[in-house]
């Protein structure tokens, strides 16, 4: 999953950065709004972290401008603006979660799953296929009661194709999903991570289908 930081204190940025990287997220940061515009307009996010007192352009006007688009995905506020009215205009604006500064980062990762959890239609935190079952908290897929090893990823590629499970992925989704700006991972390694999984998901009733030219499909196998 990629997520874009947008912060423009150095030290908070940082420690979210390394968070939610160390949890396994791909993360772009932006300093301020006009660069988190031009992100956004460049590449494709899963969620945003989006503090409100940004230089150049207010995270108020980049959420609006955002929503003005149409774009869906989920954005949660960061900030130390704590009145009601402020929560009020945030979320009138279009968040979908507002968490007050300083926060916990555990809390700030368990509020992050919940709104990817939402954004693609899953309740619970277990997902299971055919005998494939992943747990996004702990990021732990498994084989009936059997843990699989799998690369960190390996882990990336599989949440992705489960959270689209019965639908086509492009590889060229996939590899930008896994790279921040500071990454090179390119449409040949994710070959490399498909195929590897290929081999690891043997009798979890799971397959990953490669349809030319479109991307490739998880599905229970029939």
């Amino acid at each position: 999953m990629k997520i874009l930081l947008v912060e423009d204190d150095p030290t908070l940025g940082e420690a979210v950065m390394l968070a939610t990287r160390q949890a396994g997220f791909a993360v772009d940061w932006s300093r301020d709004g006009v660069q988190a515009e031009n992100a956004l307009a460049g590449y494709a996010y899963d969620a945003i972290l989006l503090d409100l007192g940004l230089p150049r352009r207010e995270g108020l006007q980049v959420l609006r401008n955002l929503r003005k688009r149409g774009a869906t995905l989920p954005v949660m506020i960061l900030t130390a603006r704590d009145t009601v009215e402020d929560r009020v205009r945030g979320l009138d604006a279009g968040a979908d979660d507002y968490l007050l500064k300083p926060f916990a980062l555990d809390e700030l990762l368990a509020r992050l799953r919940a709104l990817l959890r939402r954004a693609h239609g899953v309740a619970d935190t277990l997902i299971r296929i055919g005998r494939l079952s992943f747990d996004s908290v702990n990021r732990q897929a498994c084989i009936g009661e059997a843990p699989l090893v799998l690369s960190a990823r390996e882990v990336e590629v599989l949440e992705i194709l489960l959270h689209h499970a019965g639908r086509v992925t492009a590889k060229e989704a996939i590899a930008d999903r896994l790279t921040g700006w500071d990454d090179g991972v390119g449409e040949n390694a994710v070959e490399v991570y498909i195929h590897r999984l290929r081999r690891k998901l043997e009798g979890s009733g799971v397959a990953i289908r490669t349809l030319r030219g479109l991307g490739y499909l998880l599905e229970a196998e029939r």
